[in-house]
């Protein structure tokens, strides 16, 4: 199966060195990544000797002269006479060099490679507060992984059903808690944010919460249970709230609240009576990410012609 050439998620790793570690997914294969700063020496080539350009033609002229001419060799190829005149031209060169300046290059070296262990393609990756383990997740299956064991992992979630016409809905994204490392959030295509404690039980298919709009429960359609579905989510940085993305709406939960969210952003409204347009060229399948500042006031996620900047007051 032929994968394609696209990064699915990126995150920073966080370590006690003081190092820049990347973990990045396209759908089938994680990569760590070491990024460094080094210093690039810019030569400038400056004026050579009168010989190197006799040599040179020398050289070019050998190279059009007819087989019988040529000096014979024991391998066929006449490798060793043009290697002798490369030499020889090479040691006669004066070549004068200028170190212009110096700068600071960004060099990513690949350290690990954590591969075959999903069945479906990764939607997310998350790293834990312990420095230690991260997540990553696909339709129907998220996976813990040690950060310095490429070759295992442990399975925590599978949602697949036994008879898989019985599946009702996927995994969409899947984050760490960024405080307590037993706590993670998944959400799925029908709208739920479900908190697992992973102290519970080795295989965590039992939710401890279960975030859902009390407004989303009632009558079904086939567009509402299309824009229902999650495409991404974020813990605040002190963890006391989760920051939804469908379709539609931006929503910001409090934790002690699973019935309703405590603030929803409408990003697409103006969209609502377009529904059927949208399903024909497939635009309604579109996935908007969402993101949170680092003071917890300010919210960005996505649109078709802008992104939105939203301030909690």
């Amino acid at each position: 199966m032929e994968i394609e050439e696209k990064i699915n998620r990126v995150r920073w790793c966080s370590t006690s060195n003081g190092s820049l570690f990347i973990l990045s997914t396209n759908d089938m294969t994680i990569k760590l990544w070491k990024v460094r700063e080094k210093k690039v020496k810019k030569v400038r080539e400056m004026e050579h000797h009168s010989v190197v350009c006799s040599e040179n033609d020398l050289l070019g002229e050998g190279s059009f002269m007819s087989e019988l001419d040529k000096p014979p060799t024991t391998n066929g190829y006449n490798v060793d006479w043009a290697e002798k005149i490369a030499k020889d031209t090479l040691s006669s060169q004066e070549v004068q060099t200028k170190i212009t300046h110096t700068e600071e290059a960004t060099r990513a070296n690949c350290r690990k490679v954590y591969a075959h262990a999903h069945d479906f393609n990764i939607n997310s990756i998350s790293n834990n507060s312990d420095g230690e383990t991260f997540i990553s997740s696909d339709d129907l299956r998220i996976n813990l992984w040690n950060l310095e064991i490429s070759d295992q992992c442990f399975n925590i979630i599978d949602t697949k059903p036994s008879n898989m016409e019985d599946l009702t809905e996927v995994i969409t994204v899947a984050e760490f808690h960024p405080i307590h490392c037993n706590l993670l959030a998944y959400s799925s295509s029908r709208g739920f944010t479900r908190l697992v404690d992973m102290r519970q039980s080795a295989i965590c298919d039992h939710s401890a919460r279960i975030l859902q709009d009390a407004e989303c429960r009632g009558s079904k359609s086939f567009y509402t249970e299309l824009i229902a579905s999650i495409s991404d989510m974020k813990f605040t940085y002190d963890g006391q709230h989760i920051l939804t993305r469908d379709y539609m709406n931006l929503k910001l939960w409090d934790m002690r609240m699973d019935s309703s969210p405590v603030v929803v952003f409408k990003i697409h409204e103006h969209l609502r009576h377009k529904f059927s347009d949208l399903y024909n060229d497939d635009s309604i399948f579109d996935r908007f990410d969402c993101c949170i500042s680092g003071d917890g006031l300010h919210f960005a996620t996505g649109s078709y012609r802008f992104a939105q900047d939203l301030i909690l007051q």
